[in-house]
């Protein structure tokens, strides 16, 4: 049915409304988390929350943080600083972005989109993931900035056309993932009841049922005015159904890819080319002479393999072995004080990932748009009582490693 004009702005001022309340009592970021977990069915929010088998590596990404402390300094007018950072040629207003989150349409009404319409309201990038179910040409229509992640293909024909539709659709940075040769081991994924794509079946029917408002304002609705999603960006061309009893999901076979297929990429990427996913400082060096413009250090936030070293933790020695292309890190950042460890240990930027998926789940756009403003404001604050006005002035000397026992100089 139709709604009038005037229906529909009562209909937007009542769901602003609730999402006011809702979002209240979130102060940070991890906030999002437990109030997502009581909005989503069990296993959507287990595919979103959870890592690889023990989440070892997902609790180190966190953990790192701890291993550094700050050492402030003092009566520094820090009336006029600012967090706005220059990287690729622009200048955002703060050191983070969003990063890639697969099927966020699925947890968050057009989850794709609210993401990538909040970050341009906010000028920070947004990195689209290519295991969405909207069309990476709706995204960057939305917002021209986006930046598109890519699973390469296995073969190199479907690599060359996704490359392509990629750069028709009017993308500048493509963000390539490497640490995805094999398909991780989720268990939490398979406990939780969740599968690409979802099977129907009474438990799936159950979680909907007791999670009414996700069930109408997320998926029905998606259903009734978009129809069944589908994974739309792994190739050029669509693929699996998000919802089927019959149709599996085709995993690309990427054991053989090597670093000729990512030359191939370079040769046909006319614009920024980002490598995601590199924890080796070999692997580091060798992407930048094979023409990466950017390196993000990640370990997929902990969903690929467990016990992988938390990224903090050699994220200087590849700043080093690196010292002519941005180096940017994600996996575990939740606070403002996070983002200037990271900066401070050699990061031109950092990503965060779940908590704006979280964020959209809960209240849209508007849950997106207050977990930005938490955390820059935390940002803000932060580089005043740690007393920086710029991002620029952030280095190493700011901080102390704590070993076995005590702090030391870094």
């Amino acid at each position: 049915m139709q709604l009038s004009p005037a229906m529909e702005v009562k209909q937007r001022s009542r769901q602003t409304a609730a999402n006011t309340r809702r979002l209240k009592p979130l102060l940070r970021l991890d906030d999002f988390e437990a109030a997502a977990e009581k909005h989503l069915p069990r296993p959507i929010f287990g595919y979103v929350a959870g890592a690889a088998e023990d989440n070892l590596s997902l609790a180190w990404n966190r953990e790192a943080f701890n291993d550094y402390a700050f050492v402030t300094r003092t009566l520094v007018d820090i009336s006029q600083r600012s967090q706005a950072t220059e990287l690729f040629g622009q200048t955002f207003n703060s050191p983070f972005g969003i990063a890639p989150m697969g099927i966020s349409a699925l947890y968050a009404y057009r989850g794709d989109l609210i993401l990538t319409q909040a970050a341009a309201q906010a000028n920070i990038p947004m990195i689209m993931s290519g295991s969405s179910l909207i069309p990476l040409e709706d995204v960057v229509k939305a917002n021209p900035q986006a930046w598109f992640q890519a699973y390469l293909p296995g073969d190199e024909p479907n690599i060359i056309a996704l490359v392509q539709r990629a750069q028709t659709a009017g993308f500048t940075t493509l963000v390539i993932t490497v640490d995805t040769p094999v398909q991780a081991n989720r268990e939490n994924n398979l406990r939780a009841g969740f599968s690409t794509p979802l099977r129907p079946g009474l438990r799936l029917a159950w979680d909907g049922i007791t999670h009414p408002r996700w069930l109408f304002g997320t998926f029905f609705k998606t259903l009734l005015k978009h129809g069944m999603p589908h994974f739309e960006n792994n190739y050029a061309h669509r693929s699996a159904p998000i919802v089927s009893s019959t149709v599996g999901r085709t995993f690309a076979n990427r054991g053989h890819l090597n670093w000729a297929h990512l030359q191939l990429v370079r040769s046909l990427w006319p614009g920024t080319l980002v490598i995601k996913g590199i924890l080796h400082k070999d692997d580091a060096i060798k992407a930048c002479a094979y023409g990466a413009d950017g390196i993000i250090v990640s370990n997929h936030g902990g969903r690929q393999l467990d016990g992988a070293v938390a990224p903090l933790h050699v994220l200087p020695g590849i700043v080093q072995a690196c010292p002519n292309v941005p180096v940017m890190l994600d996996s575990g950042v939740r606070r403002g004080t996070d983002v200037l460890k990271a900066l401070a240990l050699g990061a031109r930027f950092v990503f965060v990932g779940r908590p704006f998926g979280f964020a959209g789940a809960v209240a849209g756009q508007e849950g997106i748009a207050h977990a930005i403003d938490l955390l820059a404001n935390e940002v803000s604050r932060d580089m005043a009582m740690l007393g920086v006005c710029s991002v620029a002035e952030l280095g190493p000397a700011q901080l102390l490693r704590k070993p076995q026992s005590g702090f030391e100089p870094l």
